[in-house]
């Protein structure tokens, strides 16, 4: 299927203009026309049409503008408002652009017949837990418990992300204050040196002429060492996106001391919770398992949750084939173990999620206030060291003054 852009009108004569996926202009166009649109064009995206080029990219939601919306959603259910109505109602209320043109497609979609969960899934930007609560939800009639747990599963994975995000905010800054000063000492206090030292034609010390000799480089290549960077981000971030390289990238944060134990702490959390919400919501485990392990962003877990699930299909237990596939901590396993054979399995994964924020939180606060100093040493290193080449000479020729 390719991605068309199309533009509109409803019945009351309110225009919109999105992205929609189809076979072809004309199967999107008689899509349209039988929901009872009145179809202005459609092009395809990203394509020369009309001389010109489409830019239009659908955005990301913000989580937390999507927590309050499934809030105020809940919330307009429970007084028993149609779903439709309460999309009507949101959209009108809704102050973020991009989640209100999503929600416009979601609603013209049920309005044409898709089921919620369906309408979701069609936008291709929401978290697959999400869409199969919701379809997990409309199969048991109890659409608002399931909204409710994922509401809770969400508030709580919001708050995890923000006391992370807290306690890496000194760390970046010390590493981007010591790259933009050492930038600026090397392109500009560098080269002033050297003009000072030339107009003096003295004999200079070897780390000084090194020094002059990479200043006076570094500003007459800055320009294309910033193309260059810029360039090597972007084909980071595609290589990022294929198998192979998320796979590489996974493989080699894993194998980092003491981050990579945290990384894959941090996954199994958010892989327990999830896994809990949607067993909660009564989805069977198979399902819940394969829903769970394709949110994770860890290619590891990712694969590995898929071939466990493979084998839970083919009879074995979650623990042992979490076990078989040996990138769970021991403890974990153990936990699920004990909740399988209790028969209280979602409250002992959020047993797990929760032992493992925990420990999580604990363990980046002690590698923190280890990198921390470790940064501001390097930066008194490579200052000091590029101020004491400069100041070099200077000091010879005071001492051969006297």
């Amino acid at each position: 299927m390719a991605e068309f852009l199309i533009k509109v009108a409803d019945e009351q004569g309110h225009m919109l203009e999105q992205v929609e996926n189809g076979y072809s202009e004309a199967e999107v166009r008689d899509r349209f026309a039988a929901q009872g649109f009145l179809v202005y064009w459609v092009k395809p995206r990203g394509v020369l049409t009309g001389g010109g080029i489409s830019l239009r990219r659908r955005g990301k939601v913000k989580q937390s503008s999507f927590v309050i919306f499934n809030q105020q959603f809940l919330t307009l259910i429970k007084a028993g408002l149609p779903v439709l109505s309460s999309l009507d109602l949101l959209i009108k209320r809704q102050k973020d652009a991009t989640l209100r043109s999503v929600l416009q497609n979601v609603r013209d979609r049920v309005k044409g017949g898709e089921l919620l969960s369906d309408a979701f899934a069609a936008q291709s930007i929401f978290p697959k837990i999400y869409t199969t609560t919701l379809m997990a939800g409309e199969k048991s009639g109890n659409m608002e418990e399931v909204l409710a747990r994922y509401i809770s599963f969400q508030r709580l994975a919001l708050t995890f992300k923000k006391k992370l995000a807290v306690s890496l905010v000194y760390p970046a800054l010390l590493v981007t204050v010591v790259f933009l000063m050492m930038i600026f000492l090397v392109t500009y206090v560098v080269p002033q040196f050297a003009t000072l030292y030339k107009d003096m034609d003295a004999q200079l010390p070897a780390i000084t002429m090194f020094m002059l000799d990479l200043g006076t480089h570094a500003q007459s290549y800055l320009p294309i060492f910033g193309v260059a960077v810029v360039i090597a981000i972007v084909l980071f971030f595609q290589w990022k996106k294929t198998d192979r390289g998320a796979e590489q990238l996974d493989r080699a944060i894993l194998g980092l001391p003491l981050l990579g134990d945290i990384w894959l702490k941090y996954q199994v959390a958010n892989f327990s919770r999830m896994l809990s919400t949607l067993l909660t919501g009564g989805l069977p485990l198979v399902p819940s398992l394969e829903t769970a392990g394709a949110s994770m962003s860890s290619r590891r877990i990712l694969n590995g949750v898929s071939e466990a699930a493979i084998s839970v299909r083919e009879g074995q237990s979650l623990a042992k084939s979490l076990e078989a596939q040996k990138m769970f901590p021991d403890l974990s396993v153990e936990m699920i173990e004990v909740g399988e054979s209790t028969g209280a399995l979602p409250a002992m994964l959020n047993s797990v999620a929760e032992f493992y924020e925990e420990d999580v939180q604990t363990a980046l606060g002690a590698v923190m206030a280890l990198i921390e100093p470790m940064i501001l040493v390097f930066m008194a290193v490579i200052v000091g060291g590029i101020l004491i080449s400069l100041y070099l000479p200077i000091f010879t020729l005071g001492s051969t003054i006297h």
